[in-house]
């Protein structure tokens, strides 16, 4: 959010600055209408979250995420979209996850969480794939359209947080069409919510370390990562989003 100071040297022409600036109750309400809009037609929320029940209530840019989605990774993804929409201001996530939740690192838990670190990227195929996890240990079954997307699955499923370890039972199925690429435009605050879920869910990555900035589909990176191999992946995962044109990656190396 950027905040913009008037200078207090003339205090008449502040005073009518003032006046001249300041949004009628009309036109923030106009501002608030367009929020909401956007935020409905958003990618993520005609995609991701079409089947959740989610209200948004904007208020002189303040907006407020009110309704019940399916799964706890949806909050989050919910209100980053919000987040990054022009004339938010801030955001109160008042969603609740409807049904009964599973216990944070159970089996049941790390599946939800593998699920959903696979739906979010373009090259491999949670439609696919179906996901068992028992004592830690996940087992991915179904079909690749490559050798390639097979070992990508994998890799992603290992780095969710609470998985002991993968094992790829994936079939490569000689002929199976690939993935087709995005033809509807994914928007910028779409984009910027996957790249932040990604980080969320990988547990070799940290979300709050990494600054996320797109625009028309070019993704820049800033922030501290831990170690080279690290920056390496958030380069991985963030290309690997649906809508991403180029990722440019200027996160500093932490001094050991």
């Amino acid at each position: 959010m950027r905040i913009f100071s008037h200078h207090s040297w003339i205090p008449v022409m502040t005073a009518a600055a003032l006046v001249l600036v300041a949004p009628s109750p009309v036109q923030a309400a106009s501002q608030d209408d367009k929020i909401a809009s956007a935020a409905k037609d958003s990618y993520n929320f005609r995609t991701y979250l079409k089947d959740d029940a989610i209200r948004v209530e904007a208020s002189n840019g303040i907006v407020t995420l009110r309704g019940t989605v399916s799964e706890d990774y949806h909050k989050a993804l919910a209100e980053e979209t919000v987040s990054g929409l022009p004339g938010v201001k801030q955001v109160s996530n008042q969603l609740v996850v409807s049904g009964t939740q599973p216990a944070e690192r159970s089996d049941p838990w790390i599946t939800m969480k593998v699920k959903a670190a696979l739906a979010i990227h373009s090259k491999v195929s949670a439609l696919d794939t179906r996901v068992q996890t028992q004592d830690g240990v996940v087992t991915l079954t179904g079909q690749a359209s490559s050798v390639a997307q097979k070992e990508l699955t994998g890799d992603y499923a290992k780095d969710v947080d609470g998985v002991q370890s993968v094992r790829n039972d994936l079939v490569v199925v000689e002929g199976k069409a690939p993935l087709k690429a995005l033809a509807e435009k994914v928007d910028d605050a779409s984009i910027t919510a996957q790249v932040k879920t990604s980080l969320l869910l990988h547990k070799a990555t940290r979300v709050l370390a990494t600054r996320v900035l797109t625009r028309n589909g070019a993704v820049t990176l800033r922030g501290e990562a831990r170690n080279e191999a690290e920056k390496e992946l958030v380069t991985r995962l963030t290309s690997d989003i649906r809508g991403v044109k180029e990722v440019r990656n200027h996160m500093t190396i932490q001094k050991s």
